[in-house]
């Protein structure tokens, strides 16, 4: 495998799936949980994640294809999921529901599998990446090569998921929530370029 080929895909990755924007969206989605439970969520989040990005490395499109879904309309339905929980973050929907819920530990929200492992982490972009990087290999050799890559990059992700608290403490409740509202208008503005996205992808617009 060509060094310059897998320092292409791994700044391809890196690139999309953004660890270091990804962080501070962690964060507002986890705000005010325990420590164990935001590592918790972290773990479980990247272990999702690395078994969607997997499962479309090795089958890709067949498997879109197989149930009639388009890389068009993945991009659509994530962008509009996407979309919902920017909504939350600009409102403080979240932040409502918790204090409804106060001393109900089992309703502790749980965003580890949506939206943090998908669609952030393993979102179009990252599925779309790992399809065309893995059509690219002629070998087994190759493809092992390329997981790792990825690999490398989820191990990033979740490096700086586990020091979220202490970026949380460094930021405090106010600087929190100004990012958790900064964030939510940037989220807002990624859900809607997913949909047009697919929706050019679509051939609805050149």
């Amino acid at each position: 495998m060509d060094t310059g080929f897998l320092i292409t895909s791994f700044v391809t990755l890196f690139v999309v799936v953004d660890p270091i924007g990804l962080t501070p969206v962690f964060i507002a989605l986890t705000q005010g949980t325990s420590s164990q439970h935001r590592r918790r969520v972290a773990l479980r989040a990247c272990t999702v994640a690395t078994g969607i990005l997997l499962l479309f490395t090795f089958f890709g499109e067949a498997l879109l294809g197989a149930v009639g879904i388009s890389m068009a309309a993945f991009k659509i339905a994530g962008g509009i999921l996407l979309f919902l929980t920017a909504l939350d973050m600009l409102f403080e929907r979240r932040t409502k529901r918790r204090e409804d819920k106060a001393g109900h530990d089992d309703e502790t929200p749980d965003p580890s599998v949506f939206p943090v492992a998908i669609p952030l982490i393993a979102g179009p972009g990252a599925i779309a990446s790992m399809i065309l990087l893995g059509g690219q290999t002629q070998d087994a050799a190759g493809l092992a090569a390329i997981i790792g890559v990825m690999l490398g990059v989820i191990l990033i992700v979740l490096a700086l998921f586990m020091t979220a608290s202490v970026i949380e403490r460094l930021l405090g409740r106010t600087g929190i929530t100004v990012v958790t509202r900064l964030l939510g208008m940037l989220l807002a503005a990624l859900s809607v370029q997913f949909v047009l996205d697919g929706i050019r992808d679509y051939g609805f617009v050149s």
